[in-house]
C-alpha cells in the first residue's frame, strides 16, 4: 500500500508528520525525518490492526 506524508515544521521547532489516507495517523518530532518516520509507524500499525480485525 502506498501512501503520502504530508510534514511541516510548527513555529514553535517541532514537525508535524500527517498521512492523510488514514485519518488521526500523525506524529510530531525534533526533525523532519522523526516525525515522518513516527507517522509511517502508526500506518502501519494502523494497517495491520486492519488486516487483524476486519
Amino acid at each position: 500500500m502506498d501512501f503520502s506524508i504530508e510534514c511541516e515544521r510548527e513555529v514553535d521547532g517541532r514537525w508535524i508528520a500527517e498521512i492523510p489516507e488514514l485519518p488521526g495517523a500523525m506524529a510530531n518530532g525534533a526533525t523532519r525525518e522523526e516525525a515522518m518516520a513516527r507517522a509511517e509507524a502508526i500506518a502501519l500499525r494502523a494497517i495491520a490492526e486492519q488486516l487483524d480485525h476486519p
